[in-house]
């Protein structure tokens, strides 16, 4: 049964809200998983597993409901179902086999967690271009949102896909602890990874500029916001010779 628009906007603007709640709350709460990793959230499973089972919802539910759609796809939608696709493809397939963490375990209850938010995000981005995104026509590739969507899409995607490299290099196969990272963005932030994701994510939703594009940004701050404060206040305290001059998540701020 198909949704109509009005009721679609409304379970999107609920979404919204509840991450808009959830903010602060994340800020105070490290999710257990990586170096902030607590044994009291209950059975664990291998890491890499974990996120390959927790992101594979944005790679096939979102095509799913992308391809299930009612509405012909027109150049501009194709582009937004690639570039998404293209991310998730390689944060499914490519990314978690990159990780030099053997025997490391991640909380099979972040795992649960962060499937449903995927499943619910690729519900929502996928059924809305699917099935009411009617007004990209051709123009929409001169529009300056989507040409400057396009350039931070791109920007952050380089980003993070640079940042992630360096942090892979850090340990060679057989160590296991954390070291600090230099190189790239690594000289001004602590977390240029999650500052390139989302750079990434805002250049969708300016790009797509739509509502569901808008709440994906507002979850991806919701994830990356806390936990970039919490990596730069864990580094200070494990390496008394970690630089002061670098800032969590925005150079210079």
């Amino acid at each position: 049964m198909m949704i109509d628009i009005a009721n679609f906007n409304i379970i999107v603007i609920a979404w919204i809200v509840a991450g808009i709640i959830i903010l602060p709350l994340l800020f105070f709460i490290a999710a257990p998983y990586g170096r902030h990793i607590k044994s009291n959230w209950g059975i664990t499973i291998n890491n890499k597993a974990g996120w390959f089972i927790m992101e594979l919802p944005s790679v096939l539910l979102f095509a799913v409901f992308f391809f299930a759609g009612e509405l012909k796809a027109s150049i501009p939608v194709w582009i937004f179902f690639g570039l998404w696709e293209l991310h998730y493809i390689h944060r499914v397939f490519v990314f978690p086999f990159q990780l030099k963490t053997k025997g490391k375990k991640m909380p099979l209850a972040i795992v649960i967690f962060a499937f449903f938010f995927n499943l619910v995000n690729a519900f929502i981005n996928g059924y809305f271009l699917g099935n009411f995104a009617n007004g990209y026509y051709i123009t929409w590739l001169c529009d300056p949102r989507f040409i400057i969507g396009l350039l931070l899409f791109v920007t952050g995607m380089g980003i993070n896909w640079h940042s992630d490299e360096i942090l892979f290099k850090l340990r060679k196969p057989s160590e296991t602890g954390y070291k600090i990272p230099f190189g790239g963005l690594f000289k001004y932030i602590s977390c240029p990874n999650y500052f390139g994701e989302i750079v990434e994510w805002t250049g969708f939703a300016i790009m797509a500029w739509n509502l569901p594009a808008l709440s994906f940004i507002m979850w991806t701050l919701v994830n990356l916001l806390p936990r970039a404060f919490s990596h730069h206040k864990w580094y200070k305290e494990h390496f008394a010779d970690y630089p002061k001059e670098r800032k969590a998540l925005i150079p210079f701020v």
